[in-house]
């Protein structure tokens, strides 16, 4: 039994390890992204003069259920 817990500690100190590092890295405040930019979005002036009708989804063609493609 002890030959068994001494083979098992050095796999489960690595496990300990994997863990503490992954969480490390995915709960740690990692900061601002390097490919942040200040003004990410920029808007025209303007826009639109009128506004656009608002879009239905669109209506599939009718085929009959013996021309499948597969």
């Amino acid at each position: 039994m002890v030959t068994v817990a001494v083979l098992l500690l050095p796999g489960l100190g690595l496990l300990l390890f994997a863990m503490t590092y992954l969480e490390d890295r995915l709960f740690g405040d990692g900061g601002p992204a390097r490919h942040a930019r200040r003004r990410h979005l920029r808007l025209l002036p303007g826009g639109r003069a009128e506004a656009a009708p608002a879009r239905g989804p669109e209506r599939a063609e009718h085929r009959s259920p013996g021309r499948d493609a597969a």
